[in-house]
């Protein structure tokens, strides 16, 4: 899985248009091992970046919890803190 995909779902607020393109993105990037495609598969590879964004839209839409939305903050924290103690840097 690619580290640079992040978690979209149960989030408040829930995850933007941006997000969901930059994960389908990310995505297709990791996929086709392209970071950025020739001219010759530009066009199937924009198109997989635009079908896999609905695609992800449409499941973050179906998708249901009885868990509690968790926080951006709080996550982010979260990150944060692991990314300190991973990578040995000082955490503020």
């Amino acid at each position: 899985m690619c580290r640079n995909i992040k978690t979209l779902f149960n989030f408040e607020p829930s995850a933007t248009e941006d997000e969901i393109f930059a994960a389908s993105l990310q995505f297709v990037r990791k996929v086709s091992g392209f970071n950025k495609p020739s001219q010759a598969n530009e066009e199937v590879f924009n198109r997989a970046v635009e079908e896999v964004t609905i695609i992800t839209q449409n499941l973050l839409d179906s998708l249901v919890t009885n868990a509690n939305p968790r926080s951006r903050e709080i996550e982010a924290e979260k990150a944060r803190i692991r990314n300190a103690k991973r990578f040995g840097m000082k955490h503020n």
